[in-house]
């Protein structure tokens, strides 16, 4: 499995983790505050399109929304499934 690691500010969470769902590799997001505890993690399943993911995926971005108020920086670490055969 690979993982990526991004640095944003609060203000920019939610429209990162918007993009980075769009990746159809993602299986989880994971949130963590400047100290590196958990804030949120988010476990993706796509076997819907994006758009109807969305829908679902609301509470999750509500609680980002939440989050973006109590942080100012962050780090998403993305899960990804990896190209390779075992």
């Amino acid at each position: 499995m690979d993982k990526n690691i991004y640095h944003v500010s609060g203000d920019g969470l939610i429209e990162k983790v918007k993009a980075i769902l769009n990746d159809a590799k993602v299986k989880r997001v994971v949130i963590k505050d400047d100290k590196g505890k958990v804030l949120l993690s988010i476990p993706v399943t796509w076997g819907t399109a994006s758009a109807a993911a969305l829908v679902v995926l609301a509470p999750w971005l509500a609680a980002l929304g939440v989050i973006t108020g109590i942080v100012t920086r962050c780090t998403i670490e993305v899960e990804k499934t990896s190209d390779k055969l075992v």
